[in-house]
């Protein structure tokens, strides 16, 4: 005849059998024992009776890991409870001994209640007058350990921990169901997993890394007795105190123990017993403003991140839902950072404008083909901490109003809730789009005076000849007929508006909004809508604010020959079981692209674009010269762009491109943009520009672009 293990009722009747569901109750709470006599056995076995089969176990929070694009160089980490599975394998043999010891001597003779411990600890607390030992087993602990971490309301939280009888004779009944399911080292490895060891360490893997610095495997005797003597009360013990006497009695305690059930010799104890304790603290990472100072600038890309990730649905319906997500998920988070292609924007960067400038000068970095951005790079220290700050360059704010300088969290590049910067005759590269989109060649010409006295009405201003507004060019020499290979190469201002008013200004709207952009200002938004967009003739010289990463992508999209990918932060994100987060049957990481335009648009906005940076045209004439012919000799590869100035130069910016790589450098005031950057800024964003996709590119083939076909030429 074959043994069975006795089911969970079977077990609970043997428990009744022996009297012992009562003592059970009492001996581990502090209510005297004749509050409870009445509950009787049979009233215990009763409740026992009523209560779930199963312990339902929900996965406990996780940490997410974001790391660079070399899956090696950590970024940051997001947790609400810093925590790691890891396997029992993974655990030094010295942290299981300790917390049997400890917590659970009779651990491997038990089935989930320890008979004899109940007795023990009911004649101690009887002859106490209240608790003076316990009688939760190990299994018991976890199953508190795991309705806590499966708690969905407040409510539930507190039924998991409060001192009831009913929460006892619950945790009893689970107890029991588990050993029934589990071996006792698969227990051992989910107790050792949620544990939490003080310093929002939760798991023996964060305990280690807390207080070691040190995977859980390397852990000596010494170092895990004094964590498993953390697990009683984590706060009482904490060996991180300036006094270590409470610590190293517990300690010494579980030392003891361990000897005491054979788990290490006399000798190992009084050696270990002697050894001080030694602690080596670290505070693990957690949230973008943790960054390792060593990559304090990836800060702003960290925050981009997060931005990025709120707006998924894949990861839960509402925001905070998904922060919840980032925070408990523990995912593993490839990002597209380039560590080389980052140190080298930002070494461009800061030998331009220093950290102490009220100028931000920053610098995005995308890869055409799928929106990942490989860099973002700013001349400022990502930090909350700006007491320090320089003043504001508002003379209008208060004496006492602190400037975003040296060290501010702004998404100074995009992606929170900024506007950005007005981007210039960057503008213009949306009119010239959709002038080609809408069949028109490069070689449409027009006289482009020194001012232009355009359709579009406005109210008087600077700008405005009456009632119509009309533009001017920055210089005389522009005067005379143009195409678009001249008109765009020396960004002639009174070309574009005719351009533009051949095509519709709606037209130039509409494809920026394609390309990405977003109106984030009042005002933006009003003149973008369908009812004022076509009068919106300002459009095309650049009035509107956009982003770096706007730009760059918009750009890189031309370089993926009209096939437009959102920009994407990512390279991978992986579950806990190593699989890729997935959403609607496709991986979540991927790039998302589709085409906006047609390859032969793309190529001949390329060869317009070509006479900006020095490199030339293939199929026409620049006009003899173009606003940026620095950025082809520095660079010495194929390549192509347009620079972007505002009025009185505000702002100055350039975004150039390669058929690897687009970038987009910025100078501007972000505190003030009254503050104009001046004439002396005026080229620094080309040269940024210029750098750094040399030295990003450096070792890489020099690729050509396509030119385009006749279609689209004459």
């Amino acid at each position: 005849m074959t043994s069975r293990r006795p089911t969970v009722a079977g077990r609970v009747a043997l428990l009744v059998r022996a009297g012992l569901i009562a003592g059970l109750v009492i001996a581990g709470l502090s209510y005297p024992f004749t509050a409870l006599a009445g509950m009787g056995v049979k009233a215990g076995t009763d409740a026992l009776a009523n209560m779930p089969e199963q312990l339902t176990e929900v996965p406990a929070a996780q940490t997410t890991y974001v790391y660079a694009k070399d899956g090696k160089t950590l970024l940051t980490m997001f947790y609400e409870e810093y925590r790691r599975q890891v396997p029992l394998e993974d655990m030094s043999p010295y942290i299981t001994q300790a917390i049997v010891a400890s917590e659970d001597t009779r651990f491997y003779e038990h089935h989930g209640v320890d008979a004899k411990g109940v007795a023990r600890a009911f004649v101690a607390n009887q002859q106490a007058g209240g608790v003076s030992q316990g009688a939760s087993t190990l299994t018991m602990q976890y199953v508190r350990m795991a309705l806590r971490d499966s708690a969905k309301t407040p409510k539930e939280a507190l039924e998991a921990t409060e001192q009831t009888a009913a929460r006892k004779l619950r945790e009893m009944r689970l107890a029991i169901e588990v050993e029934q399911r589990l071996s006792k080292q698969e227990i051992l490895q989910r107790y050792l997993n949620a544990a939490y060891f003080g310093h929002r360490a939760y798991g023996i893997y964060a305990a280690s890394e807390v207080f070691f610095s040190k995977p859980a495997k390397y852990l000596t005797l010494n170092e895990a007795a004094l964590l498993a003597g953390l697990v009683k009360a984590p706060s009482a013990y904490d060996p991180a105190t300036k006094d270590q006497g409470a610590a190293r009695q517990r300690r010494d305690y579980v030392i003891d123990q361990m000897q005491k059930i054979g788990s290490i010799t006399a000798a190992q104890a009084a050696t270990a017993k002697k050894s001080k304790i030694k602690l080596k603290l670290s505070a693990p990472p957690n949230d973008c403003v943790s960054v390792p100072d060593k990559y304090n600038d990836w800060g702003f890309f960290c925050d981009y991140f997060k931005s990025w990730w709120r707006e998924q649905p894949a990861f839960g319906e509402t925001v905070l839902d998904r922060e919840e997500n980032l925070r408990r998920g523990g995912y593993r988070v490839i990002t597209s950072i380039d560590p080389k292609v980052q140190a080298a924007a930002m070494k461009h960067v800061l030998n331009k404008e220093k950290r102490d400038s009220p100028f931000a000068h920053g610098e995005v970095v995308v890869q055409p083909g799928t929106g990942r951005i490989v860099s973002m790079a700013v001349n400022r220290k990502y930090s909350l901490h700006q007491a320090a700050n320089g003043k504001h360059s508002d003379h209008a704010q208060d004496s006492d109003v602190r400037g975003n300088y040296p060290n501010t969290v702004n998404p100074l590049l995009g992606g929170g809730d900024m506007a950005g910067y007005q981007a210039g005759s960057t503008f213009k590269i949306f009119t010239m789009l959709a002038a080609l989109d809408a069949g028109l060649p490069l070689s449409t010409s027009f006289y482009a005076p020194e001012r232009f006295v355009s359709k579009y009405i406005t109210a008087p201003g600077p700008a405005t000849c009456g009632t119509h507004w009309c533009p001017k060019n920055s210089n005389k020499s522009m005067t005379g007929t143009q195409t678009m290979w001249s008109g765009f190469g020396k960004s002639v201002n009174t070309y574009f508006v005719q351009l533009e008013q051949r095509v519709g200004a709606e037209k130039a709207v509409a494809m920026a909004e394609k390309l990405g952009l977003k109106w984030r200002t009042e005002v933006d938004r009003k003149l973008a809508t369908p009812e004022h967009a076509s009068g919106w003739g300002a459009f095309t010289l650049g009035v509107s604010d956009a982003t770096p990463i706007e730009i760059a992508n918009a750009f890189a999209t031309i370089a993926a020959e009209g096939r437009y990918c959102e920009p994407l932060p990512v390279m991978a994100i992986r579950k806990t079981d190593g699989t890729d987060a997935m959403y609607r049957g496709r991986m979540i990481a991927a790039p998302r692209c589709h085409r906006v335009f047609s390859e032969n648009v793309a190529r001949a906005a390329t060869d317009a674009a070509r006479c900006v940076t020095g490199y030339g045209a293939d199929r026409g004439s620049c006009g003899g010269w173009g606003t940026s012919p620095m950025v082809f000799a520095t660079l010495g590869r194929p390549v192509a762009g347009k620079s972007g100035t505002t009025d009185n130069n505000k702002t100055a910016w350039f975004s150039g491109f390669t058929p690897q790589l687009a970038a987009s450098a910025f100078v501007a005031d972000p505190d003030n943009p009254e503050h104009y950057v001046g004439t002396s800024r005026s080229t620094i964003s080309k040269y940024t520009v210029a750098e750094t996709l040399r030295d990003a590119l450096k070792g890489q083939p020099k690729l050509d672009f396509t030119p385009p076909s006749d279609k689209l030429v004459w």
